[in-house]
């Protein structure tokens, strides 16, 4: 019988934390995407050759609703203690603007939650003790700033999708979500400042779009 030091973190990925999160009442097809690649990877120039650095992947992301992100788990090996990936975690957090992180190795998980104000950000949970979507979502508006009812019904508005699968880069989705939040919130003077090329056309009709 093979042992769980023995799987691989893929494993740990499929056998252990994927079947917790379907049974903390995450929905595989609309709120989960595993090893999601968010960066190409640094260009680096030496003389006249470039080479890419690595690329930026996050094992699990989870979100509420479609491109709104609310929490992140990096998984590692049986081998490694349950906390072992958070650093890593909280690097992608960061770069994603998502307030609740997670690692995780078939144990269990250990939790730094940014929206906590008692003091108590970390804390590690047992397996059937991960989060609901539901509960996971009210920590996430008590972090933005979202309070009424109305603030919540444009934060959460969907994103248009043409059919084709082209989802927005990972700057495009946090430079709309900031925005609609923010006019959610009652901000009605906006400058949002992005370089050329990085589509924002595509996020000015975004945010268009969710707030029609």
């Amino acid at each position: 019988m093979t042992s769980k030091k023995d799987l691989s973190e893929r494993d740990i990925c499929t056998k252990f934390i994927l079947p917790d999160l379907v049974k903390a009442g995450w929905d595989v097809q609309t709120q989960i995407r595993e090893e999601v690649s968010f960066t190409d990877g640094r260009i680096y120039v030496r003389g006249n050759r470039t080479t890419r650095g690595t690329r930026k992947r996050a094992d699990f992301i989870l979100y509420y609703k479609p491109e709104i992100p609310i929490a992140i788990i990096e998984a590692k090996d049986n081998k490694h203690s349950v906390r072992a990936g958070i650093q890593q975690g909280l690097g992608y957090a960061e770069t994603l603007d998502i307030p609740v992180v997670y690692s995780a190795n078939g144990d269990g998980f250990f939790e730094h939650d940014r929206t906590r104000t008692d003091g108590k950000i970390e804390q590690e949970l047992g397996r059937d003790a991960f989060p609901s979507p539901e509960e996971l979502w009210e920590r996430y508006k008590k972090y933005k700033g979202i309070e009424t009812p109305e603030q919540e019904k444009i934060a959460e508005e969907p994103y248009y999708f043409d059919g084709s699968g082209r989802k927005p880069r990972y700057y495009q989705q946090i430079a709309t979500n900031r925005t609609v939040e923010a006019i959610a919130k009652g901000q009605n003077r906006i400058l949002l400042t992005m370089a050329t090329g990085t589509g924002k056309t595509y996020a000015a009709f975004q945010i268009i779009h969710r707030l029609w």
